[in-house]
């Protein structure tokens, strides 16, 4: 509560939008994350790729203010992620409490709780920038309906309205796409690629990593610690992917690169990964 009662912080534009500086995570007698260093650019959009348990999810709460740092830094627009209205974090599917009897309006009404004000209703001008977010990605036909009625391509797209209304300026999504059809997918990019000419920066955690070398850039493969940052071909490499999946991943080579093929290992959810 008392982080929904902050003031929200001003930014600075001559600043990066995410800086994060040897960023290190322990819990429960583990270390999830060692000593991460990474800056974001505007309009950057990241796949943040590893295994299971290679940090992924901590990650993304770190940066939301979701989770506290053991050490190191995070910076957005120079300022730490927990007095931001504009971080939104859209956690994995199974984490969301589908039967929860909220509409799809109120849903994404609550992207604005913090702009409103804990203790205050919203006005009917935070009602219309609902409506303009349920409009821009396909669902103001079904405001109306339980949150829990829709279709997972659906509900994701709502999730993303909530960001859209919350007016976030750095959007984290926790493996957002595992389990949609290709047009749900393509619905999704299609809000991804508005939010690049905007210039605000995406990061997506990813199991599939033919999808993350097809549509992202940069590419963070992470397992606990940073492997790698950048472009597709510089990250995704033989050497980068054996240090980071071992003898779970298997690599053909092919005339134009490699052929990447993941085994179970890599499939389904990723709690506290």
């Amino acid at each position: 509560m008392a982080e929904l009662l902050t003031r929200p912080v001003t930014h600075d534009r001559s600043l990066l939008p995410l800086q994060v500086k040897d960023l290190t995570v322990r819990y429960d007698g583990t270390t999830a994350l060692q000593a991460l260093t990474f800056r974001l650019a505007a309009g950057a959009r990241v796949a943040v790729v590893g295994p299971n348990g290679a940090g992924k999810t901590t990650l993304l709460k770190v940066l939301a203010g979701a989770m506290r740092p053991s050490s190191g830094s995070v910076a957005v627009y120079g300022h730490k992620p927990g007095g931001h209205v504009c971080i939104a974090y859209v956690p994995q599917r199974s984490q969301v409490d589908w039967f929860f009897p909220v509409t799809v309006a109120e849903v994404v009404m609550m992207g604005r709780i913090r702009r409103i004000g804990l203790f205050r209703f919203p006005r009917r001008a935070d009602w219309e920038v609902v409506d303009r977010a349920l409009e821009r990605i396909g669902m103001a036909p079904h405001k109306g309906m339980r949150i829990g009625e829709l279709s997972g391509g659906q509900q994701q797209r709502v999730f993303l309205a909530q960001a859209l209304a919350q007016e976030a300026e750095l959007i984290l999504l926790d493996e957002p796409l595992t389990g949609l059809d290709l047009p749900s997918q393509e619905a999704i990019f299609s809000l991804l690629d508005e939010l690049k000419e905007q210039g605000i920066p995406v990061m997506v955690a990813t199991h599939d990593l033919n999808l993350a070398a097809e549509r992202f850039d940069p590419i963070l493969l992470i397992n606990r610690r940073l492997v790698a940052i950048g472009p597709a071909r510089a990250v995704l490499t033989r050497e980068h992917l054996k240090e980071t999946y071992g003898d779970h991943i298997h690599l053909l080579p092919e005339t134009e690169g490699l052929l990447v093929l993941t085994d179970t290992c890599c499939e389904g959810g990723e709690e506290g990964g």
